[in-house]
């Protein structure tokens, strides 16, 4: 990929880095409205049938993430013009999703600073080990690390160690300003939180809150971890590390059907979003459709999708995600060459002439 090639995609896609204040409104409302009547009507569906509940729990979670879908946005500074309504907008919208959006907003950028960059990973991400360094950790590490990249705890307890308890605490050495942002969000969630309980009771808040913070939490850790892990995705050291080539080709295109795309905000279209942070949610798929270049993004289904839970570390020299397996075969394989070696050397040596 040229430099004159990167520097024409971005030219590109440019245009459609606008906020249109109507469109975010709009968006606000359409995700707002229907999330807080499907609690509503959550909490009616108890004195009913929990199997009635438990489904609009599900539904609401979707548009929990939608509402995530603006939050982030707002971190990105392209869903409203004004950086003071898009912080305001984004702490707030973090009280939804559990999410301080001043600490976020730090982690995510970085993220999209170092995405693809093997040499600066490590605030933003989900761990990820390459094949070299995996063989040389300690035991320890490799066992910790097998749990970690488990589906099990990855999506399972990943929801709760991440949301629930991780962003409850400020990261080491943030800012003043970054810390406030996280004790109020802290605050406003406790006393919407004790609102709620005082207004629907304890057990009622539970029995609807827990399953839609589950089910929100756990699809949030899953779109973001799809959509960089893939078969061939980008990865490279800090001088071969390439940005618009770390957004176009290590980010998919995760084609949803029409109303998971619409509920995840369009977040699917992740190579665009990475290649321009500042092109608003609603805009994005516009962006894709009017840039040639970027139909060659890596295009994952629902149903493709899935391979990406198989997939474990980066091999360095074959440049794609391996699974546990098949790093096994190729050390089995190493070892193997390297004994064959070792033997051809020992009969070299034993048949060579003696003087």
């Amino acid at each position: 990929m040229s430099a004159s090639f990167k520097t024409q995609l971005k030219k590109e896609v440019a245009p459609y880095e606008k906020t249109e204040l109507k469109s975010s409104i709009i968006q606000m409302i359409n995700t707002l409205v229907p999330l807080f009547l499907l609690w509503y009507l959550a909490f009616e569906s108890l004195t009913v049938s929990y199997f009635i509940t438990l489904p609009l729990c599900l539904i609401a979670a979707g548009f929990v993430i939608r509402a995530f879908i603006i939050f982030h946005d707002c971190c990105h500074g392209s869903f409203f013009k004004s950086r003071k309504a898009n912080d305001i907008v984004g702490t707030l919208l973090g009280v939804i999703s559990l999410t301080p959006y001043m600490q976020w907003k730090y982690s995510h950028s970085m993220h999209h600073a170092t995405s693809g960059n093997l040499d600066k990973r490590g605030t933003g991400d989900i761990w990820m080990m390459t094949t070299e360094e995996y063989q040389s950790s300690k035991w320890m590490t490799k066992l910790y690390y097998r749990l970690y990249r488990n589906p099990i705890v990855l999506f399972g307890i990943g929801p709760i160690a991440v949301f629930l308890l991780q962003y409850r605490f400020n990261r080491k050495n943030a800012k003043r300003k970054e810390r406030m942002n996280t004790y109020l969000t802290n605050l406003l969630i406790a006393a919407v939180y004790a609102a709620l309980c005082l207004i629907v009771g304890w057990e009622a808040f539970l029995l609807i809150q827990i399953p839609v913070f589950y089910f929100a939490s756990m699809l949030g850790i899953w779109l973001f971890y799809v959509q960089h892990t893939f078969e061939d995705s980008y990865f490279e050291n800090e001088e071969d590390w390439s940005y618009v080539q770390a957004a176009v080709e290590g980010s998919s295109y995760y084609k949803l059907p029409k109303v998971l795309q619409w509920i995840t905000g369009n977040i699917g279209f992740h190579h665009v979003h990475h290649l321009s942070p500042r092109v608003p949610n609603y805009h994005l798929e516009e962006a894709h459709n009017a840039t040639p270049p970027l139909h060659k993004a890596t295009t994952i289904t629902v149903a493709t999708s899935l391979k990406a839970m198989r997939f474990r570390l980066w091999d360095e020299k074959s440049k794609r995600f391996v699974t546990f397996r098949e790093y096994k075969k190729v050390l089995r394989e190493q070892k193997r060459a390297l004994a064959l070696n070792e033997i051809r050397k020992d009969q070299v040596s034993t048949s060579a002439p003696v003087s």
